[in-house]
């Protein structure tokens, strides 16, 4: 009908108004057409409130298809719909006779199945429960994402929207449609207020949700062993706060409708709700910044929510000001929950227990802190109403984390909820959907690429995706690298006749000295044509000076570094300074001359004859091993490498001074400790004292030598053994040096 057919019609009525005999008989007709009026207001509003709840859902796929990786969006973004449609169908086929029905001892409803009902009323309050219980669903795929079968997730919508939802309801809202101010749940005639369902259908998604995580776990390298945590880059930011604000507006649908009626309520609910989410937003954010020393995206996303969530459940009991302090406290009520997840290792990707089970507790008891009474229409103390809200969240909470832990526990034994690791790894949007992206395609390319090492391999070309022309770059990159690798191969030979000249360099560099009449020892086997490892001695008439040391890579830079250090250590040990003076002079020398980002790990020691007296000095290395009979005792390292930094004094480098009584003390490098055992696992320090326990009551030289061929056994590279390779060099994993003093 049309403004001027609608003014007609009013003139028409007024003309037979006029009309009339009696007052009375013109203030009943008046009254009439009011609530005539009235009521298609009250219906249009609450037709309005339901579309905007469901714009939410929309909202709720963009939060959570952004915060969840890449690879899952796909199976984010079709669980929020899919959970929509299963909810709607559930609630209309009993879901609302649960929650509406004629009340079973204040329990659940039983009437109003396979909803049917003729009357405008009822459609209309259907319509909106209807977009409610999608809420109170979709809130758990956002927790869960990323590790859960599509069909456990049916199940879990299934019956958190058929139940759980509709049972929590009916406790709360329940009324006689002939008489709404009669409550039919038991939690309802007890005076608990819940106004639009901070509890009743937030909380209900949060508890359910929280139970899933515990039954399921979380995501696969998360949380480590180390108490670290892994953070996950969502596949995109901006599309998630595009979402926080969509949900932003459909609240005031969600909190407007809640109303039931176009009235001058309405206002002050839409205030305090903005309001509110406003406040949540600044004060999370805060917490954010404080916590991460940043203004951090999930913090600034999540706060208007905490803050939307927190004012849910009084927004039409309190004034502005309470709205504000009930949205700021939210924010900081969210923004504590999600560090304390992170300490209890929950992985919640969306923020889901934060937003709507912690920020809606905390709302349900604001009622009994901040609200009207007047306004609420209760004849209670506020001690006697928060008892009464706290009764709501306990058991609302009982009913829906219990309840629901069982029931998906059980099922997770016959019929696993979550997905297998293969699976979680490839990522739900391809094992469960079979939904590839063309940045999936491109990283299996370049994935078998780098197993192949095929370089004649090329990417998928697409000047219509990002994917496709990243692929169009990196294969004419991969054309360049193949023409690099044919110029190479031009000068191996060349390079080869050179390295072999450094090597022959490098062995004359190692000590050639007769040793025989000092109780010492050494072997080197390197990996490569040139060591990166070394050692040497240097000999006073009671005293042998000894050094082992490790520089950072291989190859010709790492044989030239070594060749400087070994000179450094001679011309310090000759001038008799203490291993600690000489690690310091070492030092600083090398950290003038040395390539950027070359260091040295090195051990240099002392020992007298005469006193048998042993001093060691440990830069950055592996400990050195003191065994007499067969007990060990390390002497670790107390400092950083060499050539790391510049430092004023020896005392940096911890001087250990001991005897030797009889024991033997050795010195090595990582390719003995890293050495793999028959289970594919590092040896260790444990190892190495294994193995030379293995080899003694032999001499110094004779338990070396042993020793070091059992590690080189172990160290070759797969298929020489089987070829017969003899050969040391590159074939082995890393340098074999070890060096050793005693008897």
């Amino acid at each position: 009908m049309t403004a001027a057919e609608t003014q007609i019609l009013l003139n028409e009525l007024q003309s037979k108004i006029d009309k009339l005999p009696t007052k009375g008989t013109l203030k009943a007709l008046e009254f009439r057409l009011d609530a005539i009026l009235q009521a298609n207001l009250d219906t249009f509003w609450l037709l309005i409130c339901a579309i905007l709840v469901f714009l939410m859902q929309a909202g709720f796929m963009c939060l959570e298809s952004g915060l969840s990786r890449n690879k899952n969006s796909i199976n984010v973004a079709l669980k929020n719909v899919t959970d929509f449609g299963i909810a709607v169908v559930v609630f209309w086929a009993f879901g609302f006779a649960l929650m509406y029905g004629t009340s079973v001892s204040g329990l659940f409803g039983n009437k109003f199945f396979f909803f049917t009902t003729k009357v405008a009323g009822y459609q209309t309050y259907f319509v909106f429960q209807a977009m409610f219980v999608a809420t109170a669903a979709t809130i758990i795929s956002g927790a869960v994402a990323e590790r859960l079968k599509f069909f456990s997730y049916i199940i879990i919508t299934f019956l958190a929207s058929g139940f759980f939802y509709p049972i929590v309801g009916h406790w709360s809202w329940a009324f006689n449609f002939e008489n709404p101010e009669e409550k039919f749940g038991w939690l309802g005639q007890l005076g608990y207020l819940d106004f639009a369902g901070a509890s009743v259908v937030h909380s209900v998604g949060g508890w359910i949700a929280l139970s899933v995580l515990l039954i399921v776990g979380n995501r696969t390298g998360r949380f480590r062993e180390d108490d670290t945590k892994k953070s996950f880059q969502g596949s995109n930011t901006p599309i998630a706060a595009l979402g926080a604000l969509i949900l932003w507006f459909g609240w005031f649908g969600f909190n407007g409708g809640a109303n039931g009626a176009m009235d001058l309520k309405i206002p002050l609910i839409l205030i305090n709700t903005f309001l509110s989410a406003s406040f949540g937003l600044i004060f999370s954010s805060i917490m954010g910044i404080l916590i991460l020393k940043k203004p951090e995206p999930l913090f600034m996303i999540t706060g208007p929510l905490a803050g939307l969530v927190s004012i849910t459940a009084s927004c039409a009991y309190v004034d502005p000001a309470d709205a504000i302090l009930i949205g700021s406290i939210g924010g900081i009520v969210s923004g504590s929950t999600i560090v304390l997840l992170e300490k209890v290792k929950i992985d919640d990707v969306v923020s889901a227990i934060p937003v709507h089970l912690a920020c809606g507790i905390w709302g349900t008891i604001a009622v009994a802190l901040f609200g009207n009474f007047e306004m609420m229409g209760v004849e209670k103390t506020r001690l006697e109403q928060l008892y009464i809200q706290l009764i709501g969240i306990g058991s609302i909470g009982s009913f829906c984390f219990f309840g629901s832990y069982i029931i998906f526990k059980t099922i997770n034994s016959f019929f696993p909820l979550r997905v297998s690791k293969i699976q979680e790894e490839l990522g739900l949007n391809i094992s469960e959907h079979n939904a590839s992206t063309d940045t999936h395609e491109l990283l299996e390319v370049l994935t078998k690429q780098a197993k192949s090492e095929d370089y004649s391999s090329r990417a998928p070309q697409d000047p219509f995706t990002d994917s496709g022309i990243i692929g169009t770059q990196y294969n004419v990159l991969m054309n360049k690298l193949e023409q690099s690798e044919k110029q190479k191969n031009k000068w191996k030979n060349r390079v080869s006749q050179e390295i072999k000249l450094a090597m022959n360099v490098q062995k004359r560099l190692m000590p050639k000295r007769d040793i025989e009449n000092y109780p010492i020892f050494g072997l080197n086997i390197p990996a490569r044509e040139i060591s990166g490892d070394f050692y040497d001695f240097y000999l006073h008439d009671d005293e042998v000076y000894f050094t082992l040391s490790d520089v950072s890579g291989k190859g010709v830079n790492a044989g030239m570094v070594m060749a400087k250090a070994i000179t450094l250590f001679k011309i310090f040990a000759k001038q008799k300074f203490k291993p600690n003076e000489i690690l310091l002079e070492m030092n600083n020398d090398l950290k003038e001359t040395n390539p950027v980002g070359t260091f040295i790990t090195s051990i240099v020691g002392r020992y007298n004859m005469k006193s048998d007296l042993v001093e060691i000095a440990n830069a950055g290395h592996q400990p050195a091993l003191l065994k007499i009979r067969k007990e060990f005792k390390e002497f670790p390292s107390s400092s950083m490498p060499l050539a790391v930094t510049k430092h004023k004094d020896e005392s940096v480098y911890q001087l250990e001074s001991f005897k030797l009584n009889g024991g033997r003390i050795y010195c090595f490098t990582d390719g003995f400790s890293e050495c793999m055992d028959d289970k594919k696992q590092e040896i260790g320090i444990e190892g190495v004292k294994e193995l030379l326990l293995k080899h003694e009551n032999v001499s110094l030289k004779k338990e070396l030598e042993d020793a070091t061929e059992e590690i080189r056994l172990k160290s070759l590279k797969k298929g020489t053994i089987e070829r017969g390779i003899k050969e040391n060099n590159d074939i082995l994993d890393d340098d074999l040096t070890i060096i050793g003093i005693g008897k």
